[in-house]
């Protein structure tokens, strides 16, 4: 099997250390710091841009090990099972995460994001502006992710 390595492309500040308060992430501003190595122009452009999409890593959480069997989200019994590539828990296999976020300020190399799910320290491994054109239309999910998320992005 193919394997490969991905450095991070920089880091994220906020106020938000605990890994197990899962919710309101709607107000969180955080920075994106972006690592000297791609020099001060590396976000030139981004300002101009609403949202950008964050790819990171959950760095902080354990690797599961056996993603076969079906779970429920967030270990909610009242909800349905779902297999692993159906849910967006950190715990997965390559523990990727990503997140639409509003670009707040773009300074030299720090990006200033509301809305973004990882904690403090957090590793960013890339960065992509949200063009209209990538959205999707008519999207479709089961009912019950809806009161899932209900207090996720709240503030």
């Amino acid at each position: 099997m193919l394997t490969f390595e991905i450095s991070p492309i920089g880091a994220v500040r906020n106020d938000r250390t605990d890994i197990q308060n899962t919710d309101n992430w709607g107000a969180v501003r955080s920075t994106i710091t972006i690592d000297e190595r791609f020099g001060e122009a590396c976000l030139e452009g981004l300002e101009g841009f609403s949202h950008v999409e964050v790819l990171f890593i959950f760095d902080q959480f354990p690797e599961h090990g056996d993603y076969r069997e079906p779970r429920p989200s967030r270990g909610r019994a009242d909800l349905p099972p779902v297999g692993i590539f159906a849910g967006r828990a950190p715990r997965r296999p390559n523990r990727i995460g990503v997140t639409c976020c509003a670009v707040e300020a773009v300074h030299g190399r720090e990006l200033t994001v509301v809305g973004l799910d990882a904690v403090s320290g957090t590793p960013v491994i890339d960065l992509k502006p949200v063009m209209r054109e990538f959205l999707p239309v008519n999207v479709r999910q089961p009912e019950w992710v809806s009161d899932l998320m209900s207090d996720y992005f709240q503030p």
